[in-house]
């Protein structure tokens, strides 16, 4: 059962202070993470062009997701232990670890230094990282933030100056967290706060979540994680070609199914469609498919649109406000945030 009213019991709400403070200084984070690497950042300039790119551990994928369409050497997202077999000298490894490194950033920056790669490693001052990655081909950020996806930020300004991706300033993105902040604070009514509209949405759904963009496609999957965390049920991120054939088996609704006599309704699903405004006929068509199958089985499309800023910003955006409304989901179904 969810309960609508909690969304706007300040008692209730009271409960989950210290997410929606976490959450609340998002664009503060990436500030720190920026202030911190700023005099290395200030540092760099671009050099001999590495033959390849091979970025380690979890946040790999979102610096591809990034950098590869305009990367002018090949961009390797590697969330394995070790590198890739042929990763050598000629090659740049990335490697990003906003607390204690794991055993797979780990070996990647040891088997780096092995085969004398040159490494972009962003970490704690004094960490376990920053020990073993120092030596002569290392450029070192240190880590002026817990959260991995604001000290993503420097990393990304760091290979702009390095002429490996586009241009990253902290500031439009730290921004672009800050609204998203004050649009989905708790003080803001359901009404109002689309974080809240969103939890309404999947009360009594089960997500189906869709991104055109890579980057989209990529905070889809944040999302979906973000959502059976907080509700302990099922939530789906994919394509059109796989989020199609489940619109298309959706049950019916029967409006006239009594609750009390014929027990709960079984979760519909909900389409989520996740909009940084990026645009081509492919993902066009993609869309306009995904709805044609949602209205044709009746099932709700809620869209979350973030049209402005730089590609990581709405990357982040998108993945704040689906932060916000895990929460919320969270809340209204009495769960731990």
């Amino acid at each position: 059962m969810f309960f609508d009213s909690s969304l706007d019991d300040p008692a209730a709400l009271a409960s989950i202070d210290d997410v929606l403070r976490e959450l609340a200084g998002w664009g503060a984070q990436v500030r720190r993470a920026n202030t911190a690497a700023a005099d290395a950042l200030a540092g760099l300039e671009p050099s001999d062009r590495p033959r390849a790119v091979v970025a380690g551990g979890p946040d790999g994928r979102l610096f591809r997701a990034v950098l590869e369409p305009v990367c002018p050497v090949p961009f390797v997202a590697w969330p394995h232990p070790g590198l890739p077999g042929w990763a050598g000298p000629l090659d740049l490894v990335v490697v990003v670890c906003a607390d204690d490194a794991g055993s797979d950033e780990l070996s990647a920056v040891h088997e780096a230094r092995r085969r004398g790669c040159a490494l972009l490693v962003a970490a704690p001052a004094g960490s376990n990282l920053h020990e073993i990655s120092a030596g002569r081909g290392t450029v070192f950020l240190p880590a002026g933030s817990s959260e991995p996806t604001a000290l993503a930020v420097p990393v990304l300004a760091a290979l702009h100056r390095l002429g490996l991706g586009p241009e990253v300033d902290a500031e439009p993105v730290a921004e672009l967290l800050d609204e998203v902040a004050e649009n989905c604070a708790p003080s803001v009514s359901a009404d109002e706060n689309p974080a809240k509209e969103l939890a309404l949405v999947l009360a009594d759904s089960t997500p189906l979540v869709w991104g055109g963009s890579v980057l989209a496609a990529r905070a889809a999957r944040r999302l979906a994680e973000n959502l059976r965390r907080a509700s302990g049920r099922p939530a789906v991120a994919g394509d059109d070609a796989q989020l199609v054939p489940l619109l298309a088996d959706a049950p019916e609704v029967d409006v006239f199914a009594d609750p009390f006599e014929d027990g709960p309704a079984p979760l519909g699903p909900a389409l989520l469609i996740l909009d940084d405004g990026a645009t081509s006929p492919m993902i066009d068509a993609a869309r306009r498919r995904l709805q044609e199958t949602a209205e044709a089985s009746s099932v709700r499309i809620h869209p979350v649109r973030v049209a402005d800023g730089p590609e990581i910003g709405r990357f982040v955006t998108l993945l704040a406000i689906g932060r916000y409304a895990a929460a919320y989901l969270a809340l209204g179904l009495g769960r731990p945030a």
